[in-house]
């Protein structure tokens, strides 16, 4: 958290490197996240730099004054959830195709992650978004309920009921699946 506080004040300041550093250091875990709300990881890319090109232009005004990694995950959430507000619109669907692959890992644990993955998005997938969200941000972003109830504008006992919900279902959903 220190390092955040540090990158906070450099990034303000128009520090490039604090700008590569933050991007560096919260890459993976917001893709993930994004990827855990959208089932599309070319949109959750989009996502991704849609974020963080609105972010590096944020920094004369930039003024968090809590987590930075909570600040990432809200404004992840929140471009994802204007995304599916668009595709719907243009009434697309999800695609439900996730590649989970490690250089480390033979091919028959690749081919095992991969179908477990795409078992696991294509519930989340089944999940409303409400719940697919709260689940995401709780599990993958570590927010609390009170964050999430903030996010959501909702009271902290809807959000604990959306997560309990959504873990319900994808238990139901992947029941002797996996």
């Amino acid at each position: 958290m220190l390092e955040d506080e540090w990158l906070k004040l450099q990034f303000k300041a128009g520090s490039g490197a604090a700008l590569r550093r933050i991007y560096q250091k919260y890459r993976d875990f917001l893709l993930t996240l994004a990827m855990g709300l959208l089932n599309d990881s070319h949109l959750a890319e989009d996502v991704l730099h849609d974020v963080f090109v609105t972010f590096a232009q944020s920094a004369n005004g930039f003024g968090v004054r809590g987590s930075l990694r909570s600040y990432l995950a809200t404004c992840v959430a929140n471009r994802a959830k204007d995304r599916l507000r668009g595709r719907k619109r243009q009434a697309s669907r999800l695609e439900t195709d996730a590649e989970v692959a490690s250089d480390h890992d033979g091919p028959d644990t690749r081919t095992i992650a991969t179908e477990q993955s795409r078992l696991v998005s294509a519930a989340l997938g089944q999940l409303p978004y409400e719940q697919r969200e709260a689940v995401a941000l709780h599990l993958n972003a570590g927010l609390t309920f009170r964050q999430i109830a903030r996010h959501q504008r909702i009271s902290t006992s809807t959000a604990k009921g959306r997560y309990r919900y959504g873990l319900k279902k994808l238990r139901s959903t992947l029941n002797g699946r996996l």
